[in-house]
């Protein structure tokens, strides 16, 4: 409760961003973040003006971080790598990915923001596919523009509630950001355990099931 907005702003972007960019965000606590992040804005005398702001914000860094992983996946190519026997980079959640945007395109990527692997792993399957980058663009962009302010408003009118009883305040917020760090923590452990694991390939040409058209 005494850290500044800025601080909250600096976490907020940064989690926000990996976990829409690069693997590292399957690990991170992303949903609760922004809804811990909202609570704290409520503790503050200016938090309206700095919750309204920070989902802009959040909204940037996460379409940000869509276009850093598509452009990761389109570089990629035809070819992912998965983890043997990891527990999210593996061939069958890469898969199950690839099916889903094969199936639904459009809708698939605005879905996807709201399921936290899918949300992390779909801007690389989707630039690795070659799904039209402009479809890709918008259909991220409209998930994006819903997904980060529904969640810091939550945490925001959820905390203008906690309010109105000022011992359960802390208490609510102390419990929420002990919560993000362990998470956070055992969330790098956890991701350097599953980047320990054999490589595995993964050929969207050897899976014709799943290979995307651009009209997607």
């Amino acid at each position: 409760m005494s850290a500044g907005p800025a601080l909250v702003w600096t976490v907020v972007l940064t989690f926000v961003f990996l976990e829409c960019a690069v693997i590292l965000g399957l690990f991170l606590p992303g949903d609760s973040m922004l809804i811990t992040a909202g609570i704290v804005m409520a503790s503050h005398a200016s938090g309206e003006a700095h919750v309204w702001a920070l989902s802009l914000g959040a909204m940037v860094a996460a379409i940000a971080g869509n276009q850093v992983g598509y452009v990761i996946g389109q570089r990629a190519g035809q070819h992912l790598v998965a983890r043997k026997d990891g527990r999210y980079i593996n061939v069958r959640n890469l898969q199950r990915v690839a099916e889903l945007l094969h199936r639904h395109g459009f809708v698939a990527v605005l879905v996807a923001r709201w399921i936290p692997w899918v949300r992390t792993l779909c801007p690389s399957v989707a630039g690795a596919a070659r799904m039209d980058h402009r479809k890709f663009t918008v259909a991220s962009t409209i998930g994006a523009i819903v997904w980060a302010p529904v969640l810091l408003l939550i945490g925001y009118y959820a905390g203008s509630f906690l309010q109105r009883v000022p011992w359960l305040m802390p208490i609510v917020i102390g419990t929420l950001v002990v919560g993000l760090v362990i998470g956070t923590v055992l969330g790098i452990r956890h991701y350097r355990q599953e980047m320990s694991r054999p490589a595995e390939d993964f050929e969207l040409d050897d899976a014709p099931t799943v290979v995307l058209e651009t009209e997607c």
